[in-house]
């Protein structure tokens, strides 16, 4: 057999395995969309005690994926995305009682209204249907991911990365475990048992028409692949070039406190400010907030401003406006107040998440309205650019689009509606 046979061979056996969970999936789906909340969250609370009940051996998994994944060379905020540890897993537990806790977004009553002739009309919250969610390093998806799409009524196709495989394959039982103890299909979250590349191209093509929604999270490499080949909508940020503008009217010691938490509390998330920008009418704030990323083991890279308030600053080149590091590294510049901050934010920006520091609250509501992003902070760290953070108990992604969904994607963005119209004889004349 040549060695383009077997590809034709293992492709075909893909995308009968794919389709087949299509099928499934959307099975599942018409019955959770009838599915009593009770019964949704009891399924989400019998996980959660699955995941506390499975600690050791969900560790002992994740070991070797950060053991694979460092025999691989992979960066440190990799890993940081990748590592599982007792907190983190007793937050992916809690998360998913969180969800359970959230008011059934299903069913909800989003407007009623009265025509003329006499019809009431209602327009109710429904489910999207059957959700793709591909995803790469972070275990944790195949939690909150499966935990969102269930309680708004969704089935869940999940395709996590071979980086977190092992991990993955344990918390997705725990879920399995939850549904069936719930009397809930078991197809209801399933987990794509294939590392083969050609499982995410069948995704992306919407399995026969059972794909509604699909959403990416990861690199910016795959969700241009997912942006570029979907057949079926997308929920998903390319990525996150997350901006944080202090004005002169910023107070110093608040403006240090929250570049450090927007960048280093975890510099792999989304969220982790990636530019600083300072208003060229206060320079003075400058070199506290540089040497204090310095000293916290911040690489900054700056124009020539910013190199002049410290020799341990490298120079910034004009790709470094639009990179987004996901690591201990930021670019900063001096602006010429808050106009300039804005055509910078409009040029380089990924309309994700940006803020403004700053005491002048005409300047703080400019900022809010002009900047053209899905999360927009005031006087606030960017690092809570998160589903959890907003109430939401966890999000599925960050969405930058402008269609259906933007910002932390949580149970009431993962519904549709339809209207629901009632009459007593009426006839169109």
């Amino acid at each position: 057999m040549t060695t383009r046979t077997a590809r034709v061979e293992a492709e075909a056996a893909v995308a009968t395995l794919m389709r087949a969970m299509g099928v499934k999936a959307r099975r599942a789906a018409r019955t959770l969309a009838m599915a009593p909340d009770a019964q949704k969250a009891a399924a989400l609370r019998a996980a959660a005690a699955g995941l506390r009940a499975r600690v050791a051996d969900i560790l002992t998994a994740n070991a070797g994926d950060v053991a694979a994944a460092r025999a691989r060379g992979t960066s440190g905020s990799f890993l940081d995305r990748l590592m599982l540890n007792e907190a983190r897993i007793e937050a992916m537990a809690a998360g998913l009682e969180d969800i359970a806790a959230l008011a059934d977004p299903v069913g909800r009553v989003l407007a009623r209204f009265q025509r003329p002739n006499g019809l009431s009309i209602e327009r109710v919250a429904t489910p999207l249907g059957v959700i793709g969610v591909i995803f790469e390093s972070r275990p944790n998806v195949t939690a909150d991911a499966g935990a969102l799409c269930l309680k708004a009524g969704n089935a869940a196709i999940l395709r996590g990365g071979s980086e977190s495989a092992q991990s993955s394959r344990l918390i997705h039982a725990c879920l399995v475990a939850g549904l069936k103890q719930a009397g809930l299909p078991e197809d209801a979250i399933q987990l794509v048992p294939t590392q083969d590349r050609a499982a995410v191209g069948e995704i992306l093509q919407g399995l026969n028409g059972n794909i509604d929604v699909v959403v990416p999270r990861g690199g910016k490499s795959l969700v241009a692949r997912v942006q570029n080949e979907a057949r079926v909508p997308v929920f998903a940020h390319l990525e996150g070039i997350v901006h944080m503008y202090v004005d002169r009217a910023a107070d110093p010691a608040m403006a240090l406190d929250l570049i450090i938490n927007g960048k280093l509390r975890r510099t792999g998330v989304c969220g982790a400010t990636e530019t600083l920008l300072v208003d060229a009418r206060a320079p003075q704030l400058l070199a506290p907030l540089v040497k204090g990323l310095l000293d916290k083991g911040c690489a900054v890279r700056g124009d020539s401003a910013t190199q002049k308030v410290d020799a341990r600053v490298t120079p910034a080149t004009e790709a470094d406006w639009s990179t987004e590091y996901l690591d201990a590294v930021i670019s900063v510049k001096l602006v010429d107040g808050l106009d300039a901050a804005l055509a910078h934010i409009d040029h380089y920006g990924s309309h994700h998440t940006d803020a403004i520091v700053t005491g002048d609250q005409a300047a703080a509501a400019r900022f809010l309205a002009e900047v053209d992003s899905a999360i927009v902070l005031h006087n606030a760290s960017t690092q809570f650019a998160d589903g959890g953070e907003f109430g939401f108990g966890a999000e599925i992604g960050i969405a930058t689009g402008r269609m259906h969904a933007r910002g932390p994607v949580g149970v009431e963005q993962l519904t549709s509606f339809n209207y629901r119209v009632h009459g007593d004889g009426q006839t169109r004349p």
